[in-house]
């Protein structure tokens, strides 16, 4: 699920000059006892702080009883957002693990002669669980890279191959990262396999990229990390949630909403929507259908405009050959064996076309699995029920034709 970016950092530091805080009204009432029991300027600067980050909560519209818990998203040991620390908690048993990433933009890993083609992205450490990213040696981003605001990163086996093409061990090894016009170092710690997936196989494909040199991967760096050199507000623009074995996830979805939204119940401007994979399905599966509804209207029209077209075919053909019909009946042909023949014609130019249209559609199709990586195989029953439609469909419009003659 996702929400709106959180812009609590930047209301941490608009101090309102005309409200003094807590702190300075005790420091002035505490200055004719003796220094001692004043407090130091480290004390002081962390008690103006928190009174500031007070007023600006409540003039940003955070309820009063969630202040405390906001507070300890700036001032945790962690370093690391309540979504990660009081989230998890509160709903331990019921998620296997929270993943947020902020993107920090796409360039190149360089090194002479050599690149690779990535997407910079600033992870938690719940990402790797979520995501289902399978590492093939070192690790992945843990806490103590998340609160040291470390330069490491978690780079895919794609980019190992192309940077180090001789077989060097990539762990400890620095690698720099293009982005536009600045080159960012990072240290190697693990390395993880990368998986393609169809859509972005046959996208390559149509842009004439087919060598994994021209892949673009994905490199992972400590989300406070990506903060700190991109300037960003420290806070997810959305997070992915991983439910445990038999969890309600849309039940789930509407508490997790619910939960965050206790933060911005006095502001306007934030709102927090959950959505669980169950309600995507769905919604999904409701789009299919009403597309299915739509092809088969068409498909409807597509036959009822070429069985009018048989039919007036048949009827040319039945006009072109009185002379025949009549032949015939001076000859003792019964008036059923006419219709029958005439129905049979019919019935054989729908076959045709039917099989045309078998034989059109194969040759598409697989065009189109071709190129979208899809597999589509239609089955023969599906075939031979198309065929039979539009054999009837030559019953129904002959009729009329051979009856005329």
């Amino acid at each position: 699920f996702s929400h709106a970016k959180e812009p609590l950092v930047e209301a941490t530091a608009q101090q309102p000059a005309s409200e003094p805080s807590a702190s300075e009204g005790e420091q002035t009432a505490q200055q004719p006892e003796e220094s001692a029991q004043q407090p130091t300027q480290q004390e002081q600067a962390g008690t103006d702080r928190d009174g500031a980050l007070a007023i600006a909560l409540e003039n940003a519209g955070v309820d009063e009883q969630d202040i405390y818990n906001v507070k300890v998203e700036q001032d945790g040991d962690n370093g690391i957002p309540i979504y990660d620390i009081e989230f998890e908690t509160d709903y331990g048993e019921m998620i296997e693990a929270v993943s947020g990433s902020e993107s920090m933009g796409s360039g190149q890993v360089q090194d002479g002669h050599l690149y690779a083609n990535v997407s910079v992205s600033g992870v938690n450490g719940g990402y790797q669980d979520a995501n289902h990213l399978t590492m093939m040696d070192g690790r992945f981003i843990g806490e103590k890279d998340i609160k040291g605001e470390k330069n490491v990163a978690v780079v895919s086996d794609k980019l190992v191959s192309n940077m180090f093409p001789n077989g060097e061990d990539p762990l400890g090894q620095e690698i720099k990262a293009h982005l536009g016009d600045e080159i960012y170092t990072f240290t190697i710690i693990g390395v993880y396999q990368y998986e393609q997936d169809a859509i972005t196989a046959s996208m390559m494909s149509m842009m004439g990229m087919s060598s994994d040199r021209d892949i673009t991967t994905d490199l992972y760096i400590p989300i406070t990390t990506e903060w700190k050199l991109s300037g960003a507000v420290e806070g997810y623009s959305y997070i992915t949630v991983l439910t445990r074995e038999g969890a309600d996830a849309r039940n789930l979805a509407g508490e997790f909403e619910d939960y965050f939204n206790r933060f911005y119940t006095r502001n306007r401007d934030f709102q927090i929507t959950a959505i669980s994979l169950d309600s995507i399905i769905d919604q999904s599966m409701t789009m299919m259908s009403t597309i299915q509804i739509a092809i088969v209207v068409i498909a409807a029209i597509s036959l009822l405009v070429g069985g009018i077209g048989v039919m007036n075919i048949m009827l040319v053909s039945v006009t072109e050959r009185t002379r025949e019909i009549g032949t015939r009946k001076a000859l003792g042909a019964r008036n059923s064996a006419i219709r029958l023949q005439f129905i049979v014609e019919s019935v054989i130019i729908c076959l045709i076309g039917g099989v045309i249209g078998v034989l059109v559609g194969l040759l598409l199709g697989y065009v189109g699995a071709t190129l979208l990586g899809f597999p589509a195989t239609p089955s023969v029953q599906a075939i031979a029920i198309a065929v039979s439609f539009s054999m009837m469909i030559g019953v129904f419009f002959g009729y009329y034709p051979a009856n005329k003659a």
